[in-house]
């Protein structure tokens, strides 16, 4: 309900300026209409969703943005995203990860899938969650942390057409570099994009005649599908 608040406030001074509203360019007006319309209002309104369904998300920010997630993809909104903070464990990582990371996290992510499948959204919901780098082997003794380290990381998919339940790739026996053939962001770009139905390998022009390719270098994971 106090997001629902902040939203009407936010937007209230939009609708008493018709000015204000026509100079904005039509996606900024579409975006407007989507968020003010009363299906995204009834979406954030995460209250209307059953108490025994929500209890399975928790009390925490991350684990309510998950269950809002759900429903907003209910409603019909095409693309989510979910973010949180606090990883940047140089100092205390045990602690932080064993008493406020990775609780909220553990629970509310479980409940995502779970909710989406439950409501028969998560064959046509592709779920992606990844962080921006891995964290270095070695733990900085003086402060009992792991620092940055882009040579090694994993991240999760699911839904749309992943098979789940698999482990894909191998790191050595410390965690130092890929064991075998490494998986790059560009695998997992090429990927996530196949798994929405989009062509990787399309290529777009600038308004200058500029060549852009949606993924570089990259290619689809097949046995995330297989």
């Amino acid at each position: 309900q106090g997001l629902l608040n902040k939203l009407d406030t936010a937007f209230s001074g939009f609708e008493k300026n018709s000015q204000l509203l026509e100079g904005l360019d039509k996606f900024s007006q579409q975006a407007y209409s989507m968020i003010t319309s009363p299906r995204a209002r009834d979406a954030f309104d995460i209250s209307q969703e059953s108490p025994a369904f929500a209890e399975k998300f928790g009390d925490s920010g991350f684990g309510q943005s998950c269950l809002l997630a759900t429903r907003l993809v209910e409603s019909g909104v095409r693309f989510v995203t979910v973010s949180t903070g606090g990883w940047d464990t140089h100092t205390n990582n045990w602690d932080k990860l064993k008493t406020s990371l990775l609780p909220p996290l553990d629970q509310g992510l479980a409940a995502l899938l779970s909710g989406l499948q439950e409501k028969g959204l998560l064959e046509s919901t592709a779920v992606f969650v990844t962080g921006e780098f891995g964290r270095t082997p070695k733990i900085n003794t003086t402060r009992g942390g792991r620092d940055h380290y882009p040579r090694c990381m994993f991240m999760l998919m699911a839904g749309g057409g992943v098979q789940g339940g698999r482990v894909i790739g191998e790191s050595t026996e410390n965690a130092t570099e890929p064991l075998n053939d490494a998986i790059t962001p560009d695998d997992v770009a090429a990927s996530f994009y196949h798994n929405l139905g989009i062509d990787h390998t399309k290529e777009y022009h600038t308004n200058t005649g500029r060549p852009m390719m949606i993924v570089r270098d990259g290619h689809v994971i097949e046995e995330l599908f297989a």
